[in-house]
């Protein structure tokens, strides 16, 4: 996937010096608009970064490759040089998810955004209504359905109208494979869900919530929603030291949910200070050695603007939040 602002990878200025616009400031409105604008187009163009659907032709940037030890789906040369070789199944796995699921879900609701699994740290259970926070085409939303079974309910919730028509279309396929009628999708802004207040037994979050301008306001709305006694699983990018400038101003940094994270103990204070309990947060650098082994192209332009010696997980982690609302 190319940046929002950048041209596609193969035409003539692909590799040219651009000046990055200001992604992580601004105002929340800012934001959120080029937020929407670069899932937008993943919507379109069905996936991210270095995640290749099918092998590139080896005419785009140079002859295609495929490391040893990976199958099916590779690509080829990615903008500036760099192998795009993930497929988005290699990318779910490498964060936790079981291949049975991701084989029972419809094709092209995985388009490669996880950076965790929510689904296996929220424990779901049937007969559960589970609520989650930037749904994209539904991938997380498609494997908890099965997991609440027909008694339960899952709601997506997405500010992306893309990701919503993606999402809704993939609905009749997922009822055909399980014969399921218990997952929905709508319209909304993660700061202001369209939910009543204790309305849900379990929140969960993919990889979205660092890209809220405002994600005191997020916390604040996952307590609101969440029943007495509720809980809520949350994977996520967070940091472990604040990122130079010039990786926080890049708009595919933001939408690549870096630019926004924050830092491990900023994510537990906001937590805490929304009313929540028994807040665990796990770090684990699977994500990031994945992308940094695979040489998925942001990770890359990230190293170059790193400290000399710096290695992408010095300062980037994938995090697991898991937390409770008092009953």
């Amino acid at each position: 996937m190319t940046s929002p602002n950048k041209p596609a990878c193969c035409a003539p200025d692909c590799c040219a010096d651009t000046k990055p616009s200001n992604a992580a400031t601004g105002s929340a409105a800012d934001v959120r608009d080029k937020v929407r604008e670069g899932y937008g187009q993943i919507a379109r163009s069905g996936q991210w970064s270095g995640v290749q659907a099918e092998p590139a032709p080896a005419s785009c940037c140079g002859a295609s490759a495929q490391p040893s030890g990976t199958s099916g789906g590779g690509g080829g040369g990615g903008c500036c040089g760099g192998p795009t070789t993930l497929t988005p199944d290699q990318v779910a796995q490498a964060v936790g998810y079981a291949s049975a699921d991701l084989a029972a879900i419809p094709r092209g609701a995985n388009m490669g955004l996880s950076c965790g699994n929510p689904t296996a740290l929220a424990s779901l259970k049937a007969g559960e209504t589970v609520v989650d926070l930037g749904s994209g085409g539904g991938f997380d939303c498609f494997i908890a359905g099965p997991k609440v079974g027909p008694a339960g309910r899952v709601i997506g919730v997405d500010m992306t109208p893309d990701m919503l028509t993606k999402a809704r279309r993939n609905l009749a396929a997922y009822r055909e494979q399980t014969g399921l009628e218990n997952v929905e999708f709508r319209l909304g802004e993660i700061e202001h869900l369209p939910l009543p207040d204790n309305s849900v037994d379990v929140v969960i979050s993919n990889c979205v919530l660092n890209l809220s301008p405002d994600k005191a306001q997020v916390w604040r709305e996952i307590a609101r929603v969440l029943k007495p006694g509720g809980r809520v699983a949350v994977s996520d990018l967070a940091l472990l030291r604040p990122l130079p400038e010039s990786v926080r101003a890049d708009v595919e940094a933001l939408v690549g949910c870096i630019a926004g994270a924050v830092l491990v103990e900023e994510t537990r204070a906001q937590a805490h200070a929304a009313g929540l309990a028994e807040i665990e947060l796990d770090s684990t650098p699977q994500y990031i050695d994945a992308m940094t082994e695979w040489q998925d192209p942001l990770y890359r332009k990230i190293l170059e603007a790193l400290p000399r010696g710096s290695k992408a997980g010095d300062f980037i982690t994938s995090l697991g939040v898991r937390a409770r609302k008092p009953a």
